[in-house]
């Protein structure tokens, strides 16, 4: 078995559909310059209202990958 050594940053990914679409969001531009991402932990859920409905939501995620 592999001993793992994880750096973690935070960021927060928007959608206007959906909270896992945030999640989906922030993970797919996070993959796109960090490699060996492995897991995500959800920090903090929130969003905005317009009239009276969601109108965006905010999902802000802990992101673990493995150093070389």
């Amino acid at each position: 078995m592999d001993n793992h050594v994880y750096k973690i940053i935070e960021i927060t990914g928007t959608s206007n559909n959906s909270s896992d679409e945030a999640v989906t969001n922030a993970v797919s531009k996070a993959s796109s310059s960090i490699n060996n991402i492995r897991w995500f932990q959800v920090i903090e859920t929130r969003g905005s209202i317009s009239n009276g409905e969601v109108d965006r939501w905010q999902v802000t995620i802990k992101i673990g990958f493995t150093m070389n």
